[in-house]
C-alpha cells in the first residue's frame, strides 16, 4: 500500500529504514545508469528538496564505491530576490558548502542560483510598470520570477543533450491537490518511473519521495547526516521557527501552492492572507524581530489599493466594470505611488541595516539591487517619459550613499527645475501637465534625429492616453463609448478584471 494524503503509514514500514533507503539508492542508480540524458535535482533549501538532493548524492557516492562512470548532476535553484532573508542565507550557505564538498570528493555535483530576468524582478514589475500586488486572478510573480528561470536552464540543457530528468521533492502526502496532480501526470506517463514536465516535452519529471510521509522524510534527514556538511538539526530548528506546513517547493507550473502558503515563501508574497512563517519566526526568536519593517511592508502591499492605481490601465485605456458604469477598471499603481512604494522599501532596508540584531551575513541586506534600480528608473524616463527623473533624488534622500546613477542624458533640456515651472504653469491640472511633458519629450526625442517616422503615432499615443480632463471625464467618455458599442454588438460584454 502507498501512503497518499491522510495515510500516515511509513514508507519505512515494509522493510525498514535502512533497508528501504539502500534498496532506493540502487533503484535511482540504475535509472540513473541507463543512458546519457542529464540530471538535475530541483532545490528550495527545504526539507523535501533536501532529502532528495542527498538522496542523489548518496546514489553518486555509491557508484563511485563501485567504479561505475558519472556523470553531471546539476542542482538548480530558483532565487526570486524576494525571498526570506533567513531561508536565502541558509540555501546560499547549502549551496556553497556543496559546491566545495563536492570538488573535494571527486563527484560531478555542479550547483546552480538562477534568477529572474531583470525585466521580470519583482520590484521591476510593481514599481517600475506599476502592476498591482499579485493577486489570485492576477498572479503575474510565478510565471516570471519562478517558472521562467528554471525554465530557460531546463530548456537549454535538454536541447543539449535531447532530453533531461529532473528530480523533484513532490509528495502524494503533501496535500489533496498534490496527490491528484502527480495521480494525473502518472497516467500521462509514457515512461516507466517518470512522469512528464509539464512545460516541456523533452523533460521527465522523476519524484523518488513521492510516497513518503512528513514524518518520513524528517526521520531520512536526521538519521542520515548531510553529506555536503551542512547540519539538518539546523533546518529542522528554522522548521520549529515557523508554523507548521511545508517549504516553498520548486515552482515548475501555476498549480503548484504559493510559497506563501507553505512553509517559507518570498517575504512579499501577498497571495495569502498572512505570512504566518514571517510572523512566527519574529514572534519565536526575539533575534528575528529586525524583520519587522519586512512583515509592516507586506502588509501595506496587501491593502485595497484602488485609491492608490490609475483610472486607466497600463495601455492608456479606460476600462469600467460590467455591472458598475460609474467606475473604472483599475490599472497601473501611479507614478506618486511607485515613488512612494520605492521610498518605503529603501526606508525599510535601512532600518534593517541598522538594526544591531541583524545577523552578521546580512549587514548589507539589499532589498532591491542596483541593477533594478537602473531598470526601473529607464522604465520611468524613457517609457512612462518621466523625465523629472526623480529616482535618483528618493534613493539619496532614504538610502544615502548605498547607490550610484549616472547621467541618462548628456543634456537633457527639461531637467527637474525646468518641469517643476511646467507644472506650476499647468496650475495643478495633473492631465494637461502629463500631456505636455509627453509631448515635449517625443519632440526632444526626435529633434536631432534623421529619420522622424513615428513621431506621429508617438503624438497620437499620448493623446489618446492625456486628452480627459479628469478621471470623471475620462469615465464619462468610457460610459459613451460602451454604450455606442453595446447598440452596434448588444452581445458583446465588456469584462472587469483585476489585471492592468
Amino acid at each position: 500500500m502507498q501512503p497518499g494524503i491522510g495515510n500516515k503509514k511509513s514508507y519505512f514500514n515494509e522493510l525498514g529504514f535502512k533497508k528501504t533507503i539502500d534498496e532506493l539508492i540502487k533503484q535511482i542508480a540504475g535509472l540513473y545508469l541507463k543512458d546519457q540524458i542529464p540530471w538535475m535535482v530541483g532545490y528550495s533549501g527545504g526539507k523535501d528538496s533536501s532529502a532528495c538532493l542527498q538522496l542523489m548524492w548518496k546514489t553518486l557516492e555509491y557508484l563511485k564505491k563501485n567504479n561505475k562512470k558519472l556523470k553531471p548532476l546539476y542542482v538548480i535553484t530558483t532565487d526570486t530576490l524576494v525571498e526570506n532573508p533567513i531561508v536565502s542565507s541558509w540555501v546560499k550557505g547549502s549551496l556553497h558548502s556543496l559546491e566545495t564538498s563536492a570538488k573535494e570528493q571527486g563527484l560531478p555535483i555542479f550547483p546552480n542560483l538562477l534568477i529572474p530576468n531583470i525585466k521580470e524582478t519583482f520590484w521591476v514589475n510593481l514599481i517600475g510598470k506599476g502592476y498591482p500586488a499579485p493577486r489570485r486572478k492576477f498572479r503575474w510573480c510565478t510565471e516570471r520570477m519562478k517558472i521562467r528561470p528554471s525554465d530557460r536552464f531546463l530548456r537549454k540543457l535538454a536541447a543539449e543533450s535531447g532530453e533531461a530528468i529532473l528530480v523533484v521533492g513532490s509528495r502524494k502526502a503533501e496535500s489533496s491537490n498534490r496527490l491528484a496532480s502527480i495521480k494525473k501526470f502518472e497516467e500521462k506517463s509514457v515512461r516507466k518511473n517518470f512522469t512528464p514536465h509539464i512545460n516541456l516535452s523533452n523533460v521527465f519529471s522523476f519524484l523518488p519521495i513521492k510516497n513518503w510521509t512528513n514524518d518520513d522524510v524528517w526521520l531520512y534527514l536526521l538519521q542520515e547526516e548531510c553529506p555536503w556538511g551542512i547540519q539538518n538539526k539546523d533546518l529542522l530548528s528554522m522548521y520549529k521557527g515557523a508554523t507548521d506546513g511545508g517549504e516553498c517547493p520548486l515552482v515548475i507550473d501555476t498549480s503548484t501552492p504559493s510559497c506563501g502558503d507553505s512553509r517559507f515563501g518570498c517575504w512579499v508574497c501577498t497571495l495569502v492572507k498572512k505570512d504566518r512563517s514571517m510572523a512566527a519566526m519574529v514572534q519565536n526568536d526575539d533575534e528575528k524581530s529586525w524583520m519587522e519593517p519586512l512583515m509592516q511592508l507586506r502588509n501595506e502591499l496587501d491593502e485595497h489599493n484602488h485609491d492608490k492605481r490609475d483610472f486607466r490601465r497600463l495601455s492608456g485605456n479606460v476600462q469600467l466594470f460590467v455591472k458598475d458604469d460609474e467606475h473604472s477598471v483599475p490599472g497601473p499603481y501611479t507614478k506618486n505611488n511607485r515613488e512612494l512604494w520605492l521610498a518605503h522599501l529603501l526606508k525599510a532596508q535601512s532600518i534593517i541595516r541598522k538594526n544591531p540584531k541583524l545577523p552578521e551575513d546580512l549587514k548589507t541586506i539589499e532589498l532591491i539591487s542596483q541593477e533594478e534600480l537602473n531598470e526601473i528608473r529607464r522604465i520611468w524616463f524613457y517609457e512612462k517619459l518621466e523625465i523629472e527623473d526623480t529616482l535618483p533624488r528618493i534613493c539619496d534622500k532614504e538610502a544615502k550613499g548605498q547607490y550610484h546613477f549616472e547621467p541618462l542624458e548628456d543634456s537633457h533640456v527639461f531637467d527637474y527645475d525646468i518641469l517643476k515651472i511646467l507644472k506650476e504653469t499647468c496650475e495643478g491640472d495633473e492631465m494637461f501637465f502629463e500631456l505636455a511633458r509627453g509631448l515635449l519629450e517625443v519632440e526632444r526625442k526626435y529633434y536631432k534625429s534623421n529619420r522622424r517616422s513615428g513621431l506621429f503615432d508617438e503624438f497620437e499615443n499620448i493623446f489618446k492616453k492625456s486628452f480627459y480632463k479628469d478621471k470623471t471625464d475620462a469615465i464619462e467618455y468610457a460610459r459613451e463609448k460602451k454604450k455606442v458599442k453595446s447598440q452596434a454588438t448588444p452581445d458583446v460584454l465588456q469584462t472587469g478584471t483585476d489585471d492592468i
